[in-house]
């Protein structure tokens, strides 16, 4: 079992930035890949980022360019520090995390084993 803790998220203007936080006890000693999702009004759950252990990134082609990884080896957390973000980026967001070994680090929920709580990102026009 690995409890996932997710925290950031708010309200911010169209353009403004936000960051959210993802802890992932143990993630530097497992080949794990984590994910980031959200959810809109009368949307699905779409994958938006995701990492594998070899540091490869993805990103869902809305976002690339403005969404971008970063992480602190010291706290086992991961970071999507978001930027120029849209009223279209609005909803509640989700890190999960991959414990299948070999990982693919993709953007499909249901490969997704452990989920955070979410957090709401709310943007304005």
């Amino acid at each position: 079992q690995v409890r996932v803790v997710e925290s950031g998220g708010g309200s911010v203007q169209a353009g403004g930035s936000l960051i959210l936080s993802c802890v992932v006890p143990g993630y530097w000693n497992a080949d794990n890949c984590v994910g980031w999702f959200r959810q809109g009004p009368e949307k699905g759950r779409e994958g938006i980022a995701a990492i594998d252990p070899d540091s490869v990134e993805v990103y869902l082609e809305s976002v690339e360019g403005r969404f971008t990884f970063a992480k602190d080896r010291a706290k086992d957390t991961l970071f999507l520090q978001m930027d120029s973000l849209k009223p279209e980026d609005s909803g509640i967001y989700y890190c999960a995390v991959d414990v299948t070994p070999r990982c693919a680090g993709d953007l499909y929920a249901s490969d997704y084993d452990y989920w955070s709580q979410g957090t709401q990102v709310t943007v304005s026009s």
